[in-house]
């Protein structure tokens, strides 16, 4: 690698024009040497105030540009899989944001190719591992000071949900961050999910399953249950308690501005994920350009992709079918054995 990263970001739209922001005024060692989207207006616009950076509206085409060494993939999921297998073609590493895939079936593909490189090249992005609060609580788990980890409680809510929302987008789009974060704090996979469905909110748009109730099951026979709800209209709340035999830890209250004014006092709710998670964004894209010039791989691997994914459709299933699934993984490639990071 060069003494910059030269990135090509494919996708410009919310969060693709975000991580070009955040690569070229918040993080050091790399820059952007392309930027590819169909809509070559959106691309144009995002690269605009960039020195040197070419504008595709080709993914493969921006892989092959000057100065290309990297690749960020912020597109909508479905063009996911296609940027993986070209980057994996061209021994490009990889921050590929969640979900890795639409499906399981073509996230075990990325697993299987990159299997056959032998070497890692994928970090999916799962960010709230690089969150600060998340990252406490993971340190915590780990010491043992809780004891054998009996459940976590997560709440999931967001303002309002995109017109394009579906029902089944609670649980794969929304509730695929509760998927892997719980796998990483508890250190074990997620066997069953039971959807639950309460009377749906007024505030939802008709004929959208919001709110959920999520249960999760584990192989270490711990619980997970998730609130999600994406039509709360009051703010972006996440949140995790961890249980355990001999205490508790509670993250995500911190948020947010406490003001005391007029003889009363409140505390502002952030109002979108990209301000929540801002610190924890800046900490996986710096993480993933670091390791990236030393020649590594960190961080949530395509198997944690593959398996979000598994797991996301036994809880869709759940959702429209009702009662408990079973989460059935493939075996896992001796390339994705657990490791310190």
């Amino acid at each position: 690698m060069g003494e910059v990263l030269g990135v090509a970001v494919l996708g410009a739209g919310h969060m693709g024009a975000d991580h070009v922001r955040r690569l070229d005024q918040v993080v050091s060692g790399a820059r952007v040497a392309a930027v590819a989207d169909p809509d070559a207006a959106r691309a144009e616009q995002a690269a605009a105030a960039l020195a040197g950076a070419s504008v595709h509206e080709d993914p493969v085409a921006a892989l092959d540009a000057p100065g290309v060494e990297a690749v960020l993939i912020a597109s909508p999921a479905p063009a996911h899989e296609e940027a993986l297998l070209a980057a994996f073609a061209r021994g490009l590493p990889v921050l590929c944001e969640k979900p890795m895939t639409p499906d399981s079936a073509g996230a075990l593909r990325v697993v299987e190719a990159e299997a056959r490189l032998g070497r890692r090249l994928a970090q999916i992005g799962f960010m709230r591992r690089y969150d600060a609060g998340y990252a406490r609580l993971k340190s915590l788990l780990d010491g043992g000071e809780l004891g054998r980890p009996l459940m976590l409680h997560c709440t999931h809510r967001n303002v309002s949900s995109p017109a394009h929302f579906t029902s089944a987008m609670l649980i794969d789009s929304s509730v695929a961050h509760e998927i892997d974060a719980a796998r990483w704090l508890l250190g074990t996979e997620l066997t069953a999910v039971t959807v639950l469905r309460p009377t749906p909110s007024a505030l939802a748009p008709e004929g959208l399953l919001d709110p959920q109730f999520v249960l999760f099951e584990t192989a270490r026979g711990a619980l997970v249950d998730v609130e999600v709800f994406v039509n709360c209209g009051f703010g972006y709340q996440v949140r995790c308690e961890a249980v355990g035999e001999r205490g508790s830890a509670r993250i995500g209250e911190e948020h947010g501005m406490a003001v005391t004014a007029r003889g009363g006092a409140r505390t502002e709710v952030p109002q979108d994920y990209l301000v929540r998670f801002a610190d924890a964004y800046d900490r996986e894209v710096q993480a993933w350009v670091d390791a990236t010039r030393r020649g590594r791989v960190t961080g949530p691997s395509a198997w944690d992709g593959y398996a979000a994914s598994a797991v996301a459709e036994a809880g869709v299933r759940s959702l429209h079918g009702g009662g408990r699934v079973g989460v059935d993984l493939a075996p896992r490639p001796e390339l994705y054995a657990p490791t310190a990071d």
